[in-house]
């Protein structure tokens, strides 16, 4: 199973390795682009650190993931990759890590640098408390405003993940399942009969 981060703000963990302070940040994305836009973010709170080192993976689905990393000016494979070798370790997706190292005047050579950009992102991740995450049935139901506070609280206290709340003549609660069938027994007995399930489609949710 797939981990990513839950939702909320930034994870960051501080380490010091002889003298150098490496500022680890991790980030749910979405995609490339908000990994770039998070890089560009910590590049411009941190503008007099050395270096800026990072590692992303995104893509709920293996076969349209994405991984990427940057060393930053640190020397080849010393702090992207390695970074990147914790979140696959993990099994992170949907995550980027951004590690912003001040020196300290003390060189740490290869091993070291490995060693301490890979340990802030893993100390980073440890301070994290990632979720699971699962393909899942969508399904929709039409619940009558009266009861529709009870039902949603009901689905949701039986651990049923409730992905949509739309307002109009009646709601419309999107659930998300493992099992139609059995989601389908759980609102019949929530609504007393009167909710009837519509498959709408299939989406990746945290669990």
């Amino acid at each position: 199973m797939p981990f990513t981060l839950p939702a909320g703000p930034d994870v960051e963990v501080e380490t010091e390795v002889k003298h150098s302070r490496f500022l680890a940040v991790l980030r749910r994305v979405d995609g490339p682009q908000a990994a770039q836009g998070f890089l560009d973010e910590q590049r411009r709170r941190y503008p007099d650190a050395r270096h800026h080192c990072w590692a992303y993976i995104v893509g709920d689905e293996p076969a349209q993931r994405a991984e990427r990393s940057g060393d930053d000016g640190e020397p080849g494979g010393t702090a992207g990759v390695p970074m990147l070798q914790v979140l696959r370790a993990r099994d992170l997706v949907g995550v980027a890590a951004v590690v912003t190292r001040y020196f300290g005047g003390v060189k740490l050579g290869a091993g070291g640098l490995v060693r301490a950009y890979s340990g802030a992102v893993a100390a980073a991740v440890d301070a994290a408390s990632p979720v699971g995450r699962e393909r899942r049935h969508l399904l929709a139901v039409d619940i009558g405003h009266d009861i529709a506070g009870r039902v949603e609280a009901d689905l949701r206290g039986r651990g049923v993940p409730v992905v949509g709340t739309a307002y109009g003549a009646v709601v419309t609660l999107t659930l998300a399942a493992r099992d139609p069938a059995e989601l389908a027994t759980v609102v019949a007995e929530v609504t007393s009969g009167a909710g009837e399930l519509v498959p709408v489609g299939v989406r990746w949710v945290d669990v």
